[in-house]
């Protein structure tokens, strides 16, 4: 596992969300977000496994504090500040 700041971290969760826009934080997502509209704001606590997984694909940047993610093709940067380019 590679260390990581928390804004790091927070920016990462953002690209997982990319893929999977329904998922509130590692643990939890919408329930039903196409259903009704009085079901949209209900969450559930899903197991993190997915997150886990993509998380687990982070590799550290030799050469500077920038961590590197695989993403559609190519390789997302995300440096401590939480800044993330391509």
């Amino acid at each position: 596992m590679v260390k990581t700041t928390r804004k790091q971290r927070e920016a990462l969760f953002k690209v997982f969300q990319r893929e999977f826009p329904h998922w509130i934080s590692p643990t939890q997502r919408v329930e039903r977000p196409y259903q009704r509209p009085q079901d949209r704001g209900k969450t559930v606590k899903v197991p993190s496994i997915q997150y886990r997984r993509f998380r687990a694909k982070v590799q550290p940047f030799f050469g500077g504090d920038c961590i590197m993610v695989p993403y559609a093709g190519m390789w997302l940067g995300i440096e401590r500040d939480g800044y993330t380019h391509s």
